[in-house]
């Protein structure tokens, strides 16, 4: 999906207030295929899929995420954000909507050469870079406008740090899903809540 440079920045800013009310959210830079490290299996109520976590290229935030699959964090929390052709986002709300307390951000490294391309698995966060805390998100098509462009803070982009190797189905169903909105900062909410059951490490 080819998205005009107005198209591309009326969604970076729409989705990147993500997180609802203060959201985590993605913006842009080139690729490298992660390489084979720890893998996890996101068991959803849509069903299951594993994501690779590329330890080398994104060790900060691998390791900030693996803190959150070993205290069970994301067991019970949603994808709140849908938008088809995009990417789902989810793991800072429970199916109540209220935003679970979260450990300190971590330093964004979407300068570390892999692409927001279909598949692969990126920290939300908010306007400022260093501002992901346990929010992500899985790209449902090749967002190159999310890829890390420069040190400004407009083009800095969102931090890939893993990729979707088996179950791609059950992403694709959830981006899928019915969406409406459910007051200030859901406005891409699933209308029947797709639950993240459980992360574990494989």
């Amino acid at each position: 999906m080819k998205l005009t440079s107005t198209a591309a920045a009326i969604l970076t800013s729409v989705v990147f207030a993500l997180s609802g009310c203060s959201g985590d959210s993605p913006d842009p830079s080139e690729s490298a295929e992660a390489t084979a490290g720890s893998v996890v299996v996101i068991t959803t109520s849509l069903g299951s899929f594993e994501v690779e976590l590329d330890e080398e290229a994104a060790a900060e935030s691998v390791k900030n995420f693996l803190s959150y699959v070993e205290d069970e964090y994301y067991d019970g929390t949603i994808f709140h954000r849908v938008i088809k052709g995009f990417m789902i986002q989810g793991g800072g709300f429970d199916t109540s909507y209220q935003k679970k307390p979260t450990k300190a951000p971590v330093k964004n490294e979407a300068d570390n050469g892999l692409k927001n391309d279909i598949g692969t698995v990126a920290m939300a966060r908010t306007n400022v870079v260093d501002s992901a805390t346990s929010q992500f998100f899985i790209n449902a098509a090749d967002n190159d406008f999310l890829n890390h462009r420069s040190t400004k803070p407009a083009e800095y982009g969102y931090a890939v740090f893993g990729k979707v190797v088996s179950g791609l189905d059950v992403v694709k169903a959830i981006e899928l899903s019915t969406t409406r909105s459910r007051g200030p900062g859901f406005s891409n909410a699933p209308v029947e809540a797709v639950v993240i059951e459980s992360i574990r490490k494989k």
